[in-house]
C-alpha cells in the first residue's frame, strides 16, 4: 500500500478532561508518521460538544502538556466550535440529497428496545438504532415537526448505498476493506443542542485540512464504514487509515481519563520527563499496548 505524498497526518483530541497517556500515544503516532516521510501533522481541538468541552481550562492544557512534551505541529489549530456554519452546509448537503430524516425516538425509546433486543433468543446483536423513523408516513412527520417535537437527524444509509453502492478503503494495517452503507447504523449527524455530530465533523474537517493518513485508536475502527460512507456521498477524498493498539494495565482493561494517574498533568507533579514518558510509550507498544501500574 503506497502513501501519498507529502503524508499529513492529525492529532485530533477532545478537550474534555485533562491529556493522558493514550492521548500522547495518538500524538506521537501521528507526528512519528509524518515525521518518517518527510510530512505534516495537524492539531484539531474537536470541541463541537458544548456539554462536554466548556471548561476552557482544559484547552489550555492541551497546549500546555503538547508544548511540554515537545511534540510540535504544522500550521494553524482548527476548532471545530468556530466551524458550524461548514458543517451545516455538509448536513444541508445531505438534506437536499434525501438522505436525512427526523427521528422522534427518546433516548429511553431506543434504550428500551435495545433491552428487548438483548432478551431476544437470538445473541450477539449490536446495539444500534432501528430505523423506525426511516419510513414514516410524510403526513405524519409533517404533524410532529409542526408541533414541535423533539428530534434528532439520522442519516439513511440504505439510500447512501443506493448512490455510492459499497466503496473501498484502506488501512496500514488490516488491507483494504470495504464499506457496505446499509450494515452501517442510521447514525445520528445533528441534534438541537448538537448541530452536528462527530461522524460529520470529523469527514469533513480531514478534507479541510488535507488529512491523507488517519491515524487513531482501534476503538475508532468500528465508525469507518459510516465515515468512509459519508466521505463518498460528500464527493470528499478518502485517506487512508492506521489505527493503533490501546494502551491497557495489566489486567486487560484501557486506560481512560478517569485513570488520574495517567494523565500528563501527575506525571509531570511527580517529576517524570518527556524522555521518560515517550520512552515508557514506546516500550508499552512494543509489549503491545501494556501500559502496566508503574512503567515509569
Amino acid at each position: 500500500m503506497s502513501l501519498r505524498h507529502p503524508v499529513i497526518t492529525r492529532f485530533a483530541p477532545t478537550p474534555s478532561g485533562e491529556l493522558h497517556v493514550g492521548h500522547v500515544l495518538a500524538a506521537w503516532q501521528a507526528r512519528r508518521l509524518a515525521d518518517l516521510h518527510g510530512g505534516r501533522c495537524m492539531l484539531r481541538i474537536e470541541d463541537i460538544d458544548t456539554q462536554r468541552t466548556r471548561n476552557p481550562q482544559w484547552i489550555a492544557g492541551i497546549y500546555e502538556d503538547l508544548k511540554w512534551l515537545g511534540i510540535h505541529f504544522d500550521g494553524d489549530v482548527m476548532v471545530q466550535s468556530r466551524r458550524m456554519e461548514v458543517y451545516a452546509a455538509a448536513l444541508e448537503k445531505l438534506r437536499n440529497l434525501g438522505l436525512l430524516y427526523p427521528c422522534f425516538c427518546t433516548r429511553a425509546e431506543i434504550r428500551a428496545e435495545w433491552d428487548s433486543v438483548a432478551r431476544a433468543p437470538h445473541t450477539g446483536e449490536h446495539r444500534r438504532y432501528s430505523g423506525r423513523c426511516r419510513n414514516l408516513p410524510t403526513d405524519r412527520v409533517a404533524e410532529l415537526l409542526q408541533r414541535g417535537v423533539p428530534h434528532a437527524w439520522r442519516i439513511n444509509m440504505r439510500r447512501v448505498e443506493d448512490i455510492i453502492g459499497c466503496p473501498q478503503w484502506e488501512d496500514l494495517r488490516l488491507g483494504v476493506r470495504r464499506c457496505v452503507p446499509s450494515a452501517c447504523e442510521d447514525a445520528i449527524l445533528a441534534r438541537k443542542d448538537t448541530p452536528t455530530s462527530y461522524h460529520l465533523a470529523v469527514v469533513v474537517d480531514d478534507a479541510a485540512q488535507l488529512v491523507n493518513v488517519v491515524t487513531r485508536g482501534a476503538d475508532l475502527l468500528e465508525f469507518t464504514p459510516l465515515q468512509r460512507a459519508l466521505q463518498a456521498v460528500l464527493g470528499l477524498p478518502a485517506p487512508i487509515y492506521a489505527h493503533h493498539l490501546l494502551l491497557r494495565g495489566k489486567e486487560g482493561r484501557r486506560l481512560t481519563k478517569r485513570d488520574g494517574s495517567c494523565s500528563v498533568r501527575s506525571l509531570r507533579q511527580r517529576g517524570v520527563t518527556p524522555r521518560e514518558l515517550l520512552a515508557a510509550l514506546k516500550r508499552a507498544v512494543e509489549l503491545g499496548g501494556i501500559w502496566g501500574d508503574q512503567p515509569l
